[in-house]
């Protein structure tokens, strides 16, 4: 079983940015597919980007331009900077670690985007 802690949320002002960190406990972290994705209030849960074991990105297009993903394999850790937050970036974020047989979501950290 892996495990996924994710940290970083908190509230922010719109235009602010904050760093999303997920650790995973698995030592072959870095042949999963690694993702966040968010559910707001109401509404499906929704990929926001992920990337490969390869280093392949793909993002929602309503966070193209403001949010990155990148991988740490050493650190066993995937982040997820996000600039120009917006009101409706708000939502709880997962992480989300994929490979063949094996489909694993942290608990989900906070954001909140609010003047």
């Amino acid at each position: 079983q892996v495990q996924l802690v994710e940290s970083g949320g908190g509230l922010v002002q719109p235009g602010g940015s904050l760093r999303l960190s997920c650790s995973a406990s698995d030592t072959s972290f870095s042949i999963f597919r690694m993702g966040w994705y968010r559910q707001a209030p109401g509404k499906q849960r929704e990929l926001v980007a992920e990337i490969t074991s390869g280093g392949i990105i793909n993002r929602a297009d309503s966070v193209k331009g403001r949010f990155t993903i990148s991988r740490d394999n050493a650190k066993k850790t995937v982040y997820l900077q996000m600039n120009s937050l917006k009101p409706e970036d708000t939502a709880v974020y997962y992480c989300n670690a994929r490979r063949m047989g094996g489909d694993y979501w942290g608990k989900g950290t906070q954001v909140t985007v609010s003047s």
